[in-house]
């Protein structure tokens, strides 16, 4: 198959490389339903577990989809371990009190 224009060229690759619509779709409901499930590891820093869930946002985003930040921050804080609770107690009371009401 030989492609003549830039166009057809640019069709041929994004349908080869993104799918149709109902493909990303199915891909983004995948992801989504994969971070819902995400929880904190007894072993695991916060660092590498919002690093996991970053890259699934990022994931979600590269096909097109919003992911809005403020979903992630609430995820860590929803499911971070007990060790850290005073951690995120203390970084709520401290946000609502810069900015009104943060969460």
């Amino acid at each position: 198959m030989t492609l003549k224009t830039s166009k057809a060229i640019w069709d041929h690759l994004k349908e080869e490389y993104l799918g149709d619509e109902r493909i990303r779709g199915m891909q983004v409901l995948n992801l989504m339903r994969e971070f819902e499930l995400q929880k904190m590891k007894e072993s695991e820093t916060i660092k590498y577990y919002s690093k996991r869930l970053l890259s699934i946002a990022k994931k979600v985003r590269l096909l097109g989809t919003q992911f809005i930040d403020s979903k992630i921050v609430e995820k860590i804080m929803v499911t971070v371990l007990e060790r850290y609770e005073a951690s995120t107690t203390t970084l709520t009371l401290f946000f609502e009190t810069i900015k009104g009401c943060w969460l």
